[in-house]
């Protein structure tokens, strides 16, 4: 799946590379150079991840990264660390403040790639191509593609990304506003009531198989995801250096 990555980083150089690695890596990406910038962008567009230099022009990127977190529409976003200041004490600091992860420079590109993705996989997993199997269905993001009792089930792109979305977060309730955000993203405007119609197309899908009774109801609150057995992400392949990097 198409990740959203905004890069706030100064300078130039050292944007551009991780830039281009992770657009080579299938990402999109948009960079500011200082917090006020990304600010903006993030009021724009809500990404799926941050990378965030400590030593910025304007304002220091870890006041960035408490306000993100001290704001509900930016709570959950994951944030990695990418700065030169490389002492543990820092280390601790940017991660209690809020910080999934911490990278000092100078990094390699391949480990930026690794830590990108396992920080997507464990905070946002539906945002990752993992091949996810669960009570009998097989849901595979990179071939578009899923499958239950051997049958490919077909569905359009908003119910492909409903269930996959419940599939890697089962037996939590989700309200249609949350649904809203994390399916269509929270630069969609539309009604509530629309959550409702995919749902019934969802369900109709998942009838043949039996498995629309995974997906419930929950009077004056929204929809659950039930599923009794443990959701298996499928192991990544070990990813390969990019161009140019040993």
């Amino acid at each position: 799946m198409i990740s959203s990555i905004l890069v706030v980083e100064d300078e130039a150089v050292t944007q551009r590379l991780i830039q281009a690695n992770l657009e080579r890596a299938g990402h999109q990406v948009r960079c500011a150079t200082t917090v006020l910038a990304a600010e903006a962008e993030i009021c724009k567009l809500l990404p799926d991840l941050i990378l965030l230099d400590w030593v910025l022009p304007d304002i220091s990127g870890l006041t960035l990264v408490r306000r993100l977190r001290a704001d509900p529409r930016t709570r959950e976003v994951p944030i990695i660390m990418l700065t030169s200041r490389g002492r543990e004490c820092d280390k601790l600091t940017g991660l209690e403040v809020g910080a999934d992860d911490y990278i000092s420079k100078p990094f390699s590109p391949l480990e930026l790639l690794a830590r990108v993705k396992a920080v997507l996989r464990r905070r946002a997993p539906q945002l990752t191509d993992d091949v996810v199997e669960f009570e009998g269905i097989t849901i595979d993001p990179g071939a578009n593609r899923i499958t239950a009792g051997g049958r490919d089930i077909e569905l359009g792109a908003i119910e492909f990304r409903m269930l996959h979305f419940f599939a890697t977060h089962p037996n939590r309730v989700y309200s249609r506003t949350q649904l809203l955000n994390e399916v269509w993203g929270d630069h969609i405007f539309v009604e509530e009531r629309t959550v409702d119609v995919h749902i019934r197309g969802l369900r109709r899908a998942l009838a043949p198989s039996g498995h629309d009774s995974l997906l419930e109801t929950v009077r004056g609150t929204g929809y659950s995801f039930r599923n009794n057995s443990a959701v298996r992400i499928a192991a990544p392949a070990v990813p390969t250096p990019p161009p140019g990097v040993p």
